[in-house]
């Protein structure tokens, strides 16, 4: 919660929560509309956003109405993401896997009816509704923004048909994240619309780069660990085969696992994370915007069990250093 007070107060435009069950290595995030609902008392113009509810495990329904309320609270502040969901949070949840996929596509369809209809009806193969009405109704209209997030390409098409802004998975790299980001902008543009992507990356900051591994190094080693940590519970080859199968196959590549074996050096160098001076962090991320569509970079500064001062200090010289060279851009474009 100081967290999102500091990065209210040093001039963040977002702050993203999970949602995220069962496995606390990865992250316990229960319930990130209450938290937004109790920050928002405590900031003033910081935007929130989840990233992503899991639909295939939610009541659409439902949840149409806790996002309106949750965007009520926040003052129109709220923006969703709405996910499939990681492969290893349906069976704790007690839903099966293959249904991930036509849940999920109806509680989009649902959500859309819900949030901007007076009354819907609805036919699908899990959801019948006749003549609902969801209230409250959200202060934006019609609805707060839409992202999606994932590994798989149908969700890279159906976000660029959508119009809607993307997550780019905070692990990869970026020669892997390119053919995907590639379909979303290809539909974006048969469709009309201005790709969004959001970047995802574990930021870490200091002017002096000895200082910078000394205080980040085993964090770093522990946030990739902690990602690959729920792959345990999807093991042996008749569950991998299920994997591919029921559209999860990234969990089933040795993706995540492979990530633990790397070097503080190589992290650094595919920048899996952004992670040195200023200078360095700033001349990244111009790079990243020559790629084209990248409409923000999403700090992770709290990554690996860092130690709060340590997430204050990123988010603050990341706010007086590197936040200030990319609004001068975006003013001298503006002028021109």
């Amino acid at each position: 919660m100081r967290q999102i007070e500091h990065a209210d107060a040093v001039g963040f435009d977002v702050y993203s929560v999970i949602d995220h069950h069962f496995f606390q290595k990865f992250s316990i995030s229960a319930n990130p509309l209450a938290m937004f609902a109790a920050a928002a008392q405590h900031t003033k113009r910081i935007r929130f956003r989840t990233a992503l509810h899991t639909l295939p495990l939610e009541n659409p329904m439902r949840l149409a109405g806790m996002i309106a309320e949750a965007d009520i609270l926040t003052n129109g502040r709220l923006e969703c993401g709405l996910g499939r969901g990681h492969a290893w949070l349906f069976g704790p949840s007690c839903v099966p896997l293959e249904e991930s996929r036509p849940r999920y596509d109806e509680a989009i369809e649902i959500l859309e009816l819900a949030l901007t209809k007076d009354k819907f009806s609805y036919e699908g193969q899990y959801y019948k509704v006749k003549d609902l009405s969801v209230v409250p109704r959200p202060v934006q209209e019609p609805h707060p923004k839409f992202y999606t997030g994932g590994t798989s390409d149908i969700t890279y098409q159906m976000a660029g048909a959508k119009g809607w802004g993307i997550f780019v998975p905070p692990l990869l790299p970026w020669q892997v994240l390119e053919r995907p980001l590639n379909l979303y902008k290809q539909a974006c543009t048969e469709n009309g619309h201005d790709p969004d992507i959001v970047y995802i990356r574990p930021v870490y900051i200091d002017e002096d780069e000895k200082t910078i591994r000394r205080e980040v190094e085993q964090a770093l080693h522990n946030f990739l660990a902690f990602n690959a940590s729920p792959v345990e519970s999807l093991q042996g080859e008749e569950k991998k085969a299920e994997l591919v199968k029921k559209g999860y196959g990234f969990y089933a590549s040795g993706a995540l696992e492979s990530l633990t074996k790397l070097t503080y050096e190589q992290i650094v160098e595919q920048e899996i994370g952004f992670i040195g001076t200023p200078e360095k962090v700033i001349s990244q991320i111009r790079n990243l915007q020559s790629k084209g569509g990248i409409g923000e970079l999403a700090i992770v500064s709290n990554f690996g069990g860092l130690d709060h001062w340590k997430s204050i200090k990123t988010q603050d010289l990341f706010a007086r250093h590197v936040m200030p060279a990319f609004r001068k851009d975006r003013a001298r474009a503006a002028a021109d």
